[in-house]
């Protein structure tokens, strides 16, 4: 393809991740699980923390994209694109929980995407096994923060915990594979400063 071709494509991919037109593949794990009445104190709560969830998904997408576009081995890019369609489900799932609770997606969704694809970019850069080692860290951090929700939600939120169980196994899942296949992993002081870049998204997307 020409450069042409591949900017289109990256920015067709772009706005349907923010559209959110991509339907899951996978059903919902929500779907057998019977929604229990929530105050407006609850729900309110309950959606700033699946809002969180989804723009993370935002920036997994946008985090593969950005790697599989520069990733230097084909089995690399591969596994990233692998990787991003069953992230694209957990998307879907967090929308669907959002309208669920009366709630919307983050109004900083682009401005994430962005980010995030820029970052996937130049971590390719550093090469696919330094790409590979930024997916296993990444991954360790989204399932410490579903571990943090899990514990925060409403005890009665059934439906959000079932969808975030199940996103916890496939990101775990993920972060595994990505070392197994040659990722390089990151030490402590870095993963420390992803931690604190991620409280920037986490804090500002809660509410807005």
């Amino acid at each position: 393809m020409t450069v042409v071709d591949t900017l289109v494509g990256q920015v067709d991919r772009a706005l349907r991740t923010l559209a959110g037109v991509h339907g899951p593949v996978r059903a919902n794990p929500a779907d057998d699980v019977d929604e229990a009445p929530l105050d407006a104190s609850a729900a309110r709560h309950a959606a700033g923390l699946m809002r969180v969830n989804h723009t993370g998904e935002i920036c997994a997408q946008a985090l593969y994209e950005g790697q599989a576009l520069l990733a230097r081995n084909a089995a690399t890019r591969s596994s990233l694109r692998a990787a991003a369609r069953e992230e694209a489900d957990h998307l879907a799932w967090c929308e669907t929980r959002l309208e669920e609770l009366g709630s919307q997606p983050s109004l900083l969704n682009p401005a994430f995407y962005a980010a995030s694809f820029a970052l996937g970019a130049v971590t390719a850069l550093l090469g696919d096994r330094v790409s590979l080692g930024f997916v296993e860290a990444t991954e360790d951090q989204v399932c410490r923060h579903i571990d943090e929700h899990l514990d925060a939600l409403p005890t009665d939120d059934e439906r959000s915990r079932e969808i975030l169980k199940h996103m916890r196994g496939d990101e775990a899942r993920h972060g595994a594979e990505a070392l197994a296949r040659g990722g390089v992993a990151f030490p402590t002081p870095v993963r420390a400063l992803m931690r604190l870049a991620s409280r920037v998204m986490t804090e500002s997307t809660y509410r807005v």
